[in-house]
Formats: C-alpha cells, sequence, structure tokens
C-alpha cells in the first residue's frame, strides 16, 4: 500500500513538471508581443497608433475571458488531459502563423485566435494539479506551475533583443516557439493522464453549464475571490504588456534593456514570492483554515506602495526597485488563487470556476490595457494611473479577507 501511495505521489509531482514547459510557452508567446513592440510597430505600419496597440492587447484579452469558463467546464465535464495538449497544439500553430502577418487586421485575428486556443489551458491545468495536490502540497504545487509563468515572462523579455538582431528578428521568434509547442504536444500527451477519481474525490462530473453557473453565482465567497482576482489583474496586466514600453520612453534606454528590466527583475522576484508564499500557506494551513487567505492577503500589501512607487520613479533603478516589491506581493497572491477556490467550490466546478474568474478579469485587463494606450496618447501623468491601481490593490486586501472557507472542502 506504501508504495502505491509513493508512486501516486511521485506522479502527481510529474504533472506539474510535464506542466512547467506548457505554462512557460503560454505567457512566453504572449510576453514576446510586448517586448518586441517597437519592431512589430515598424514593420506593420498600419498599427498606426497607441491606442490600437492597446485595442489588438485588449482583442486577446477580451476573446480569452469569454472562452476561458467554456475551457474550464469542458475540462471538468470531459477531460482535463486532451484540454492541455489541444490548446498547446492550437495556440502553438497560431503563434507560428503571426510570425507570417503582415498587416494590422492580420494581427488582430491571429491575437483573437491565441485567445480562443489559450483560454482552455489554465482552468484544466491548476484543475489537474489540484486534484493530484490534496492536503498540505497544494500551494507548493499551483506556486511552482506559476513559476513557469513568471519564467515564460522572463524570457519574453529577452526577445526585444532577438527583435533588434539583423540576422533574427521578431518573425523568426515567433517561428520557433510556435514549433517547438506543436512538437511537445505530442508526447505530452501521452505522458499526461487525468486523475483518478479516487486521487480526485470526485463522482464523474454530470453537472449542466445552467446549475453550474448558478451554484458559483450564488456563492458568496465566490463572486469575492472573483472580485479578489479581478482588480490587481488590472495593474498585472498593464504592467506585463506595457511596461517595457513604459521604461524605454520614460528612462531613454533601448528596446532589448527595456524589455528586460521590465520582466526580468519583478518575475524574477514572483519566483521567489511563489516558493515562499506556497510554503508559508501550505504551513499557516496545518494551524489555521485561512493560512492561505491570510498569506494572499499579505502579498497584496506589497502591491500597494508598489504601484505608487512605479508610478512616482524618477531612476530606472527606483523602478525596479518598486517592480521588484510588486513581483514578491504578486508570487504570494498568484499561488493561492487556486487553492482558496478549492476552499470553497466542489472539486467537480474547479475548472470552470477558475473559467469564470478569468472571464471577468482578463476581460477587465483587456479594457485596462486598451484605456491606458488612450491614457498614454492623452498625456495622463503615470502617477495619477499607477495611483489608481495602488487603491485598487487596497481594496482587494479587504475582500479576500471576507472570504470564507468551508470546513469539508479543505482536504478535498
Amino acid at each position: 500500500m506504501n508504495w502505491i501511495n509513493n508512486r501516486t505521489v511521485r506522479y502527481a509531482w510529474l504533472v506539474v513538471a510535464l506542466l512547467w514547459p506548457v505554462a512557460l510557452l503560454n505567457y512566453l508567446d504572449r510576453q514576446m508581443l510586448a517586448a518586441m513592440k517597437f519592431s512589430v510597430m515598424t514593420d506593420i505600419t498600419d498599427i498606426g497608433t497607441e491606442a490600437n496597440w492597446g485595442r489588438m492587447l485588449g482583442q486577446f484579452k477580451w476573446v480569452y475571458a469569454f472562452l476561458s469558463p467554456i475551457g474550464g467546464y469542458i475540462a471538468d465535464r470531459f477531460s482535463r488531459r486532451l484540454t492541455i495538449c489541444g490548446s498547446l497544439f492550437a495556440w502553438s500553430l497560431v503563434t507560428w502563423t503571426t510570425g507570417h502577418v503582415t498587416t494590422y487586421e492580420g494581427l488582430l485575428w491571429t491575437r483573437s485566435l491565441m485567445g480562443i486556443s489559450e483560454a482552455f489551458y489554465i482552468p484544466a491545468a491548476l484543475a489537474l494539479i489540484a486534484d493530484y495536490h490534496t492536503g498540505h502540497t497544494r500551494s507548493r504545487a499551483v506556486g511552482i506551475h506559476q513559476m513557469a509563468i513568471y519564467t515564460g515572462v522572463i524570457v519574453g523579455g529577452f526577445s526585444g533583443y532577438v527583435a533588434d538582431a539583423p540576422s533574427l528578428g521578431w518573425r523568426w521568434a515567433f517561428d520557433a516557439c510556435g514549433v517547438v509547442g506543436m512538437a511537445y504536444a505530442i508526447p505530452l500527451a501521452f505522458l499526461l493522464r487525468d486523475a483518478p477519481r479516487a486521487a480526485a474525490d470526485v463522482a464523474p462530473p454530470k453537472v449542466s453549464v445552467r446549475r453550474s453557473a448558478a451554484e458559483l453565482l450564488t456563492n458568496g465567497s465566490f463572486i469575492l475571490l472573483v472580485l479578489y482576482f479581478t482588480l490587481p489583474a488590472l495593474a498585472g496586466w498593464v504592467v506585463r504588456d506595457w511596461m517595457p514600453a513604459i521604461l524605454k520612453q520614460q528612462f531613454h534606454i533601448g528596446q532589448g534593456k527595456a524589455g528586460v528590466s521590465a520582466t526580468l527583475y519583478w518575475q524574477a522576484a514572483a519566483i521567489v514570492g511563489a516558493l515562499v508564499g506556497g510554503w508559508l500557506a501550505d504551513r499557516w494551513m496545518r494551524r489555521h483554515i485561512r493560512g492561505r487567505i491570510f498569506v494572499s492577503a499579505i502579498g497584496m500589501s506589497f502591491i500597494i506602495p508598489a504601484m505608487f512607487g512605479v508610478g512616482n520613479a524618477g531612476t530606472l533603478a527606483v523602478a525596479i526597485g518598486f517592480l521588484i516589491l510588486f513581483g514578491l506581493g504578486w508570487g504570494f497572491f498568484d499561488c493561492n488563487n487556486m487553492p482558496i477556490l478549492c476552499q470553497i467550490v466542489r472539486p467537480e466546478l474547479r475548472a470552470t470556476g477558475y473559467g469564470l474568474m478569468n472571464l471577468v478579469s482578463i476581460s477587465c485587463g483587456g479594457v485596462a490595457d486598451w484605456g491606458f494606450g488612450a491614457l498614454r496618447d492623452a498625456h495622463v501623468p503615470l502617477n495619477v494611473i499607477f495611483g489608481v491601481f495602488s487603491a485598487t490593490a487596497l481594496i482587494s486586501v479587504v475582500l479576500v479577507l471576507l472570504i470564507r472557507p468551508r470546513p469539508h472542502l479543505v482536504q478535498q
């Protein structure tokens, strides 16, 4: 019996390892566009304005957001494994196609298709990890998976150098990432397995779309978690998508240096935050049912001064310092969202619930991307914009502390 349990534990961590490259590619494919903004706008001249660039970034998010609950429901209702592998292959094909577009309209289409294909991954992947990691390893397992996302953003930050290289260029980067993703999807389909029902502790899901939505939307703690998940994302998406351009323009540095400065330091800090936050949350859960909520709230309290500081930074070093603080807070926050969700909804609704969280959060993030571009065109000061982000983080601390876990769901 012990060897069976040990094999199950080993495979639970193997699932995290198998999904690690997928999560990295998921965000690398997104981040490259932000880091290579000036090269893309120079090559595709009909993009024209900052507002058009923001609209294109938002286009991805709105499509992604709308389809996330559908992707989550499919993962809950059918197979998390097939949902993950199909999503990886599809978005990698779209990534390759992006390297061949020549017009703004074509770029809008590929970003829309990217939103469709990537929408199915995160809810299914986090739900699969939660199925295998019951008990006191859940926050750490999710945190390690999220580290791949931060690594993808870091690697994407270096793509500004690739775009500037005469022998490579931005199109080569999209071609290469697309081919790697399509190739990895094939062995992943054979190595990854859905959790046995005994491990997931659920019966075959037979809940209709209407009943699933009704159960989630009448859960007060779930509504609080959706709001908590959404407000910091307004700042998070702007930092990911616009910070390379902000640093380049504010401090008059090259596209490559701006991309690295805007991603490397705060994403490395987020890796530390996810490791420490996951460990601390799992440890605190042994003593208090709200341990994960407390750790997440601590992380959010880091984001409040970080956003205010980024908006008022007078030098590149100061801006990077506050971005590092933001990254630490983000790691604490990010590694505990799915574990908190598991404490307030039934196992068979995890992917659907996370999909609904993505629907609200990322659609608002798309508005933030578009709105930030419009505000930049209108010359609204950065300190005003980031001051608003700081205030939303303060509200978020209150929201998460109001969530009430359900004791019978804690170990499921």
